[in-house]
């Protein structure tokens, strides 16, 4: 058996051992709830007295650092250096949750005590975030051990924990400490897999705006008798304003919110994959979204807009009255290339030129899109490594349908990206009875152990970042 061969059977006996799942029963009983006010200790207790020692027996030197947005939860920043000339990486995981909702909770023994049913380990984080980034540090332990102390490359660990609340401070935090966050590629792991059986690679993610849209007529409701006919319903207006900015079937009518033709290389990419069908998933609707696109087109390589939320009236106790105001929450998901700079300009522009200038339109929260070219060397090194270990040729997403604070790593400190996600999408991420299929963590363990001892193999012959311009005389 070749070294390499025997560090995949090693890996895969960590977890049969039971030694994962204690690793992963520690994380998930801290209740890291960034959601909740009264998760604040938690969420340092989980970086000091869980994170930080376990990276310590793994040659880590770690500090603890304050978030620079007021009510932010800590980061930790890890860091291991050989020396030996290889490349250096950047990690990234977050140790808050969503919050438990405990009494919601039908499989396993709630939230905060993880539990082994069938192929299922129960609890809140096994799947976003702690199961995936407790996978990565296992893969390590076992590259490390196999190597006798030494992996081959440097490598920065980042945790956060503010992500469930859309990362308050991380691109601050990562401008401030660019230099010692100094990278080749981001190497991470969250999201779903495009099937519980395929490994997945994902080089980026959707950027989302999220608005608001509100029209308010008048003070106080009308009897729909006395003034029916008479008076503008502003939820019949505020609906038919929607559809001007997408259409009954989903399509984007907004010609500046529609995403560029999607890139060559994109379209190979998705050529093959599909999506739903695993137990649990929705029926795709063939007949939604832009036509002319596969579905994988549709929720990777194309923009959306939705309504999360619409209100007029009370929909609880509806009286026959002419309600006074409507108001809805839009969200759009875009890909790259989609210039999102006017958003708040473009949709008021566009209402008031069929007729609805008196929707007011919020100010958007934007998070950006990012995407790693697929043909990157970074990429295809990935690839060759997961399908050298698990004998499958895994997914190739050139950004994730989802999104991420990717921007923050690809923008803010200029690296390529690589996520390797460990999780599916009947995950039941952030709701009740969340879990982390054993199967796919065994692969995972696997995949990702075979990808840092590669990375220590082939290190001298990996793409190096290039060095930032210097200003000023030499």
């Amino acid at each position: 058996m070749s070294p390499r061969d025997a560090l995949l059977a090693a890996a895969r006996k960590h977890l049969d051992s039971g030694a994962f799942a204690r690793d992963l029963a520690r994380r998930v009983a801290i209740r890291t709830e960034s959601q909740e006010p009264s998760g604040a200790a938690a969420l340092q207790a989980y970086l000091a007295d869980e994170i930080a020692p376990s990276l310590a027996r793994l040659g880590f030197s770690a500090s603890l650092h304050p978030n620079p947005s007021p009510g932010g939860g800590p980061f930790l920043v890890a860091t291991r250096r050989e020396g030996g000339g290889g490349p250096t990486v950047l990690m990234y995981g977050h140790g808050d949750v969503v919050r438990g909702q405990d009494a919601r909770w039908t499989r396993g023994q709630g939230p905060w005590t993880l539990a082994e049913e069938g192929e299922r380990l129960y609890g809140r984080g096994t799947a976003d975030n702690k199961g995936q980034h407790s996978i990565n540090i296992a893969a390590l332990e076992q590259v490390i051990a196999a190597r006798s102390g030494r992996l081959g490359f440097d490598l920065t660990w980042l945790f956060e924990t503010g992500e469930e609340t859309g990362s308050p401070g991380l691109a601050d935090f990562c401008a401030a400490q660019r230099d010692a966050l100094a990278a080749d590629v981001l190497i991470a792991s969250d999201g779903p897999r495009v099937s519980r059986e395929r490994p997945t690679v994902f080089l980026g993610s959707r950027g989302v705006v999220n608005f608001d849209l509100g029209l308010e007529l008048r003070d106080g409701a009308h009897h729909s008798g006395n003034w029916g006919g008479l008076l503008r319903n502003p939820g019949t207006v505020l609906a038919n304003a929607i559809a001007c900015l997408v259409d009954g079937r989903g399509v984007i009518r907004v010609p500046s919110l529609r995403p560029p033709p999607i890139p060559a290389n994109v379209r190979t990419a998705l050529r093959a994959l599909s999506f739903g069908g695993d137990p649990g998933d929705p029926a795709v609707d063939a007949d939604w979204g832009e036509p002319g696109l596969t579905p994988a087109e549709r929720v990777i390589a194309w923009n959306t807009l939705e309504v999360l939320a619409m209100i007029t009236g009370d929909p609880r106790h509806p009286v026959n009255a002419i309600p006074p105001s409507a108001r809805a929450t839009m969200h759009m998901r875009f890909v790259v290339g989609t210039d999102v700079s006017r958003v708040r300009e473009v949709v008021r522009e566009h209402l008031a030129a069929h007729g609805f200038g008196d929707v007011e339109v919020g100010e958007p929260m934007v998070m950006n899109a990012t995407r790693l070219d697929p043909d990157h060397p970074w990429v295809r090194f990935t690839l060759a490594s997961i399908e050298r270990s698990t004998g499958k040729v895994p997914a190739l997403l050139p950004n994730l349908g989802g999104s991420l604070p990717n921007d923050v790593f690809a923008d803010i400190l200029g690296l390529p990206t690589v996520w390797v996600p460990h999780s599916y999408a009947a995950c039941s991420q952030h709701a009740p009875d969340e879990h982390l299929l054993r199967p796919v963590a065994r692969e995972a363990l696997q995949l990702m152990a075979g990808l840092f001892w590669d990375l220590g193999e082939q290190a001298a012959s990996l793409p190096r970042r290039e060095p930032a311009p210097r200003s000023g005389p030499a």
